[in-house]
């Protein structure tokens, strides 16, 4: 990637996300909380990082309006369609995972 000029990189590394975005919806059935857990992002993480790159570029965004592009849809119809509660096993696997995550930076 590094012979590839600065506009070339932004437009795969856009296609990139998009179709990062596109495999989300198409797998609705992984939920949040696993994304969190094997990855330590999620929709909603994607979501933030919009709004944030838009700040930096003096772009106005809400994180609603972010949400809303990540989802599909607005967050609260897509949680209630597809958003099933946390299992026990879920909690627990994001709180060690988490856990993990503080040793590394202590």
């Amino acid at each position: 990637m590094h012979n590839i000029d600065t506009a070339t990189r932004t437009e795969l590394e856009a296609a990139a996300f998009r179709q990062l975005l596109d495999h989300l919806d198409a797998n609705k059935d992984v939920q949040n909380i696993d994304l969190m857990i094997l990855a330590d992002f999620c929709r909603n993480c994607l979501s933030k990082w919009l709004v944030a790159a838009a700040e930096q570029r003096g772009v106005e965004l809400d994180y609603d309006t972010a949400r809303e592009y990540v989802y599909g849809m607005p967050y609260s119809e897509w949680k209630e369609l597809y958003q099933a509660p946390a299992t026990p096993e879920q909690l627990e696997a994001l709180d060690a995972r988490q856990q993990r995550k503080k040793d590394t930076q202590a």
